[in-house]
């Protein structure tokens, strides 16, 4: 079963909302899961370059992208890890191989210690870890949010897409900012502004921001046997790569982290060949 599609994106209709999703290829599936402030078109490199070994799927978050959810339900990171699984058993897929970065990292690793008999393989990159997160180079956007400014903020970056590449904005998550296209940028900033609802829903992903929530399933996370493949690029000013580190050590399934010299948070767009070449063993093995 696939869900209804709308402007080339797919809809299905979940408990936690309607969630808009991309689909690409046959056979097992392989879910993927962004992070904060994007959405599921970070993964269309990983969509093109895997269909043919996996049936992929990259989702939009709560209160991200196209999925329309209602303005007081919880958005937290373990409200998205319940998402994932009502996606799944609407769609009728029992186990996936599992690909998250950034929110999504963390994410994934709370629905891989909850439902572990549904994760074939988990695949993780530069993201949320135990007590990790937010990270303090994030804690400015954070403040301006809270204070009432994130409209402002987002539309700023709309109108000047610079302002988006900038230091002071999200060009420290590329290796190269220059090259994230205006097309990109409007691609995940303007769903975010399309309704002040929407801008709300975002603004309360962003407060629901709690590292407890990930720090509570380190023991489950301690006994995920599932096979685990740790990412990392070396220069991301958010997630050091100590992290990665920790993972290895913590998830008895995974195997001594990749690291990405020079390689940021959003390698898996920057670095698309190289990441869907490591993936790709991973997931011919599976």
């Amino acid at each position: 079963m696939s869900g209804k599609v709308i402007d080339g994106s797919r809809k299905i209709d979940t408990p936690s909302g309607t969630i808009s999703y991309l689909e690409e290829g046959t056979g097992p599936v392989a879910l993927f899961v962004h992070g904060v402030l994007l959405n599921k078109h970070l993964w269309r490199h990983q969509l093109a370059g895997l269909s043919d070994i996996r049936r992929c799927i990259a989702v939009d978050l709560l209160a991200h992208g196209g999925t329309e959810i209602q303005p007081t339900q919880e958005v937290s990171v373990t409200a998205n890890a319940k998402m994932l699984g009502e996606v799944l058993d609407a769609l009728k897929i029992d186990r996936v191989d599992l690909v998250g970065n950034d929110s999504g990292g963390g994410i994934c690793q709370i629905f891989a210690a909850l439902n572990p008999d549904r994760v074939r393989t988990l695949t993780l990159t530069n993201c949320d870890v135990h007590d990790n997160w937010p990270p303090a180079a994030f804690l400015p956007f954070l403040a301006m949010a809270a204070a009432g400014g994130l409209e402002d903020a987002l539309k700023g970056m709309l109108a000047d897409k610079g302002v988006f590449r900038s230091p002071s904005a999200l060009g420290p998550a590329y290796e190269h900012p220059e090259n994230v296209t205006d097309a990109d940028i409007d691609t995940y900033l303007t769903p975010f502004v399309r309704s002040a609802q929407k801008t709300r829903d975002l603004q309360r992903f962003l407060a629901a921001f709690d590292n407890r929530q990930t720090v509570a399933i380190e023991p489950q996370l301690k006994k995920l046997r599932a096979p685990t493949l740790i990412v990392w690029g070396t220069d991301d000013v958010f997630f050091p790569v100590k992290w990665a580190h920790w993972l290895a050590k913590t998830i008895p399934g995974a195997k001594p982290p990749v690291e990405l010299a020079g390689a940021r948070i959003f390698f898996p767009e920057e670095r698309a060949n190289e990441f869907n070449r490591i993936i790709r063993s991973l997931l011919l093995k599976a």
